[in-house]
């Protein structure tokens, strides 16, 4: 059992959260949700102990382990694969180190010989003479290959990095798990494997994640923090986002008949105050009104922009064709002789195991990057507009938000547009005058975002959009992309996203390119679909959305 007893956390005078009282049992998962800046990593770090609120404590069991996905990418390079995992278990390792470092000795005496028994049967009672195959079986699950166990973490990819430090958090069976955004950069097969492995761990999950589509399988409960408390609900992400907006409305509809009513008593009063036959009647209402005082609704920093994509015109018959496009970047074949023809209405999401190949597609199709063979040609209707991955460049100067926007407005860029564009898009007041050198990951999504929405164009690219962007910001892109009209071509790892998008599925493979006129759901269970990515992946570990 894990209890936030009475916990209050503030950063000089903003107060993150206040008087947290939550129990969370064995058994469940809890997904700790809430916008950017609300305190989701913080309040993890609180639980297992890193930081210290200021008022209030943490109680757990005494012999409970907690354990913490690591987000240190670089704190364990000198060290192996296997021994990184064990790490997780600190006890465990530390016995092991001490008990190795004894039978290391060159002169064994008798006294090492009683210590060594003893770190035995304590290194027996924490099953450590599995320990080395429990590691394997997770990284295996994770899609770390056997030959990768001895290599130290220096040698690693980034994403292979991330998938070790997922399975030491989970190595041992901890009694308390706690997880901050543990499906950043995993592949959709891996994913499942971890839903499964969370939906069978039979002690306590916190989990920090935007992936609303890994939420709703995995959580048992949602703790969203808000109002500067943090409120328990029953249920997955989904229920829990129908019950908010149906209490909220409840509340509003309450604020709204109480303002009514005091309209209409005032009214009484102004018209009859005067009247002696009717004063004993105004005076009763003047106390009614006293009464009736609407209460204000607490302010919440939950906040969506309106996201929005109006085509100038529509498009034509011809949307895009590409023919035979070849590309190699750092002497790996990113593009092969791929051929597509885009059609009118198409969302297409391209999907691989290989993000550069994607990232490389939509750099060719925005002009941005020429091809080492092949051609492509957008059709004489079409205006495109490009959200790329790696946007920085875009944001390596000096002008204010109002300035900054204003290079991409080509039918009004008054002062006051801009500004009311900005201010929808979450930028308002003195936000709006904000140098762009210091804006955060989201906001630089966000403008880029506005920079689109102005364009009015017929056919939007978008690679990787939802990054940095938290669950709301991703709920209303969602949103106005299911409305645009037109043609979109997009690369996302989020699952629903993809799912409630897309009409049209492209996997690019090593073995070629699979195009289907479906949504991913139903791409993914299609049992021939599945044995032909099998074939062009020859049975490698594949899906990456």
């Amino acid at each position: 059992m894990l209890v936030a007893n009475d916990i209050t956390l503030s950063f000089g005078q903003r107060v993150l959260f206040k008087d947290v009282n939550l129990k969370f049992l064995p058994g469940n998962c809890y997904g700790l949700i809430g916008a950017n800046g609300a305190g989701k990593s913080t309040f993890l770090k609180v639980l297992a102990g890193e930081i210290e609120p200021n008022k209030g404590d943490v109680l757990t069991d005494p012999n409970e382990r907690i354990a913490v996905l690591q987000q240190d990418q670089f704190a364990f390079d000198d060290y192996t694969v296997m021994e990184t995992v064990i790490m997780g278990h600190k006890q465990l390792y530390q016995i092991q180190q001490a008990r190795d470092a004894i039978y290391a000795k060159p002169d064994f005496s008798e006294e090492d010989g009683i210590a060594a028994a003893d770190l035995e049967a304590t290194f027996a009672e924490l099953n450590g003479y599995e320990a080395e195959s429990e590691a394997a079986t997770l990284l295996k699950g994770l899609g770390i290959e056997e030959s990768l166990l001895d290599r130290h973490m220096h040698e690693l990819e980034g994403t292979q990095k991330v998938r070790v430090l997922l399975a030491q958090a989970m190595f041992g069976n901890p009694d308390i798990l706690l997880l901050d955004e543990p499906t950043n950069q995993l592949d959709l097969d891996t994913i499942r494997w971890l839903e499964d492995f969370l939906f069978r761990f039979n002690n306590i999950v916190i989990v920090v994640s935007h992936d609303r589509h890994f939420l709703n399988n995995v959580c048992t409960h949602i703790a969203d923090i808000d109002f500067g408390k943090i409120q328990l609900y029953v249920g997955n992400y989904e229920f829990w986002y129908e019950s908010s907006q149906l209490a909220m409305d409840q509340r509003k509809n309450e604020k709204k008949k109480r303002e009514d009513k005091i309209k209409e008593l005032e009214e009484f009063v102004r018209r009859f105050s005067a009247n002696v036959s009717k004063a004993r009647q105004a005076t009763s209402r003047k106390k009614l009104i006293d009464k009736l005082t609407v209460d204000e609704l607490p302010t919440s920093i939950r906040r969506f922009p309106f996201v929005g994509f109006e085509p100038e015109r529509p498009c034509g018959k011809v949307v895009l064709r590409v023919q035979n496009l070849s590309k190699t970047v750092d002497g790996q074949p990113a593009l092969s002789n791929l051929n597509l023809e885009v059609n009118q209405g198409d969302k297409i999401a391209f999907i691989g195991d290989n993000d550069l190949v994607k990232t490389t597609l939509f750099d060719i199709l925005a002009g941005e990057l020429e091809p080492d063979y092949g051609r492509y040609e957008w059709g004489t209707t079409i205006t495109m507009s490009y959200f790329p991955k790696e946007n920085s460049a875009y944001f390596d100067t000096d002008l204010n938000l109002v300035e900054w926007l204003r290079q991409y407005a080509t039918v009004d860029d008054s002062e006051t547009f801009l500004r009311g564009f900005l201010g929808r898009m979450l930028f308002s007041g003195e936000e709006a005058l904000k140098n762009t050198r210091v804006l955060s990951g989201g906001e630089k999504v966000r403008c880029m975002l506005s920079r689109m929405m102005l364009s009015g164009a017929n056919a939007l690219m978008l690679d990787e959009p939802t990054n940095h962007l938290d669950l709301e910001a991703i709920t209303a892109l969602n949103k106005g992309l299911i409305k645009f009209p037109e043609v979109v071509l997009f690369a996302s790892h989020d699952y629903e996203f993809v799912n409630t998008i897309a009409n049209r599925i492209v996997e690019i493979t090593p073995g070629g390119t699979i195009d289907r006129m479906m949504n991913l759901e139903a791409y993914l269970a299609d049992p021939t679909i599945t044995a032909l990515r099998r074939e062009m992946y020859h049975g490698e570990h594949a899906l990456t959305l």
